[in-house]
């Protein structure tokens, strides 16, 4: 399994970064603001936010993240306004000591986003650039060739299907925010005349920018989201991966921004979900899957296999058409991991699903 663990001095510098640029982005928007931090919960999962009152009395939220010790830290330094200024030598140190970072490109064009309120709208980061960023989360460091590279930015927001608890007046020109980029961005029409949740660049197709988003009543037919200004091109099972989100910091240069990224677990065992769909000339994209699966549920075994039980669980309870596909994966994942116990590993969640079901 080719996974190396960060050493302590690199998970603390990582964890600083998470907390300074939280706290920057956080403060730009609701520093000169009146207010204070509320909670939510959501199947309970506790959520904060930071409500203030305008001055034409409209009262407005705006999200701050999961409850983590990153967010509790945030609020007791909530009065402090130069939280970005040490964020260039945090991550420099963080990426030397063995923190992965992504390409200034691709940062660029998550940046932006960011900037625009993208990810506090409830906007999601999925595919391999949050496969690089759970690594610096759990610790470790991917070394297995391929599996966290890639030229494609996968994004998705749960739409109409699932509630996230975010303002419902947030507006987002995510659009507007790429056409700013100016780096030849063109939204891509299908057969229909309609853009289907994507953007490319003519000159370079791999670079590509693809927005997904659960499927609901409208089927497979990608929809405009009134809020976001932006076309989502719905995927089965999609919903599975947005629920639970988390928040953490990626990191390029001397510079991080902080995004949503579906909770590891279930990430992985989306992958095993939606393998064995792709076909022809979308097997090694499959194969990238199930690498990316099998090293993430490696890592979570040595520290938070619990995690991964919970999200088994909820997948077994979904219905046969979840289950038959995860097993599929399962089984590929098994023949090319076999000096894992990933089948083993993974019954305790199918009995704890027949004992919960059987009461």
């Amino acid at each position: 399994m080719h996974i190396q663990s960060l050493s302590m001095t690199a998970q603390t510098a990582f964890s600083q970064v998470v907390e300074v640029t939280l706290s920057a982005e956080h403060m730009r928007s609701v520093a000169d603001l009146p207010g204070a931090f509320v909670p939510k919960s959501v199947k309970g999962h506790k959520y904060w936010y930071y409500q203030y009152t305008e001055p034409a009395g409209v009262r407005r939220q705006i999200f701050v993240g999961p409850d983590s010790d990153a967010v509790q830290s945030l609020m007791t330094k909530a009065t402090e306004h130069a939280a970005g200024a040490s964020l260039g030598p945090l991550v420099r140190s963080a990426a030397v000591l063995g923190c992965a970072e992504i390409f200034p490109r691709h940062f660029r064009v998550l940046r932006r986003l960011a900037e625009y309120g993208f990810f506090k709208a409830g906007g999601v980061l999925v595919g391999t650039h949050a496969f690089v960023a759970y690594g610096n989360m759990l610790g470790v460091r991917w070394d297995a060739a391929g599996a966290a590279r890639t030229q494609d930015i996968d994004f998705a927001h749960a739409g109409k299907r699932i509630s996230l608890l975010l303002a419902a007046n947030s507006q987002v020109q995510t659009h507007e925010a790429i056409e700013s980029l100016a780096m030849g961005f063109l939204p891509i029409a299908g057969l229909s005349g309609k853009t289907g949740g994507a953007y490319l660049i003519p000159s370079e197709k791999d670079f590509r920018l693809d927005f997904l988003s659960t499927v609901g009543r409208s089927g497979n037919e990608p929809y405009e989201h009134p809020d976001l200004h932006i076309t989502l091109q719905p995927l089965r099972f999609m919903e599975y991966s947005l629920e639970n989100v988390q928040q953490t910091a990626l990191l390029s240069g001397a510079s991080a921004t902080m995004v949503n990224v579906p909770h590891p677990a279930r990430y992985a065992l989306h992958k095993l979900i939606v393998y064995g769909e792709r076909e022809g000339a979308f097997r090694s994209k499959s194969n990238k899957d199930l690498v990316q699966a099998g090293l993430l549920l490696a890592a979570l075994q040595e520290s938070r296999p619990w995690e991964v039980d919970e999200a088994w669980v909820d997948l077994l309870a979904r219905g046969d058409g979840w289950v038959r596909r995860a097993q599929y994966g399962l089984a590929a994942l098994c023949q090319q991991f076999p000096e894992e116990k990933f089948g083993d590993w993974l019954k305790i969640g199918k009995k704890k699903a027949s004992t919960t079901t059987g009461s």
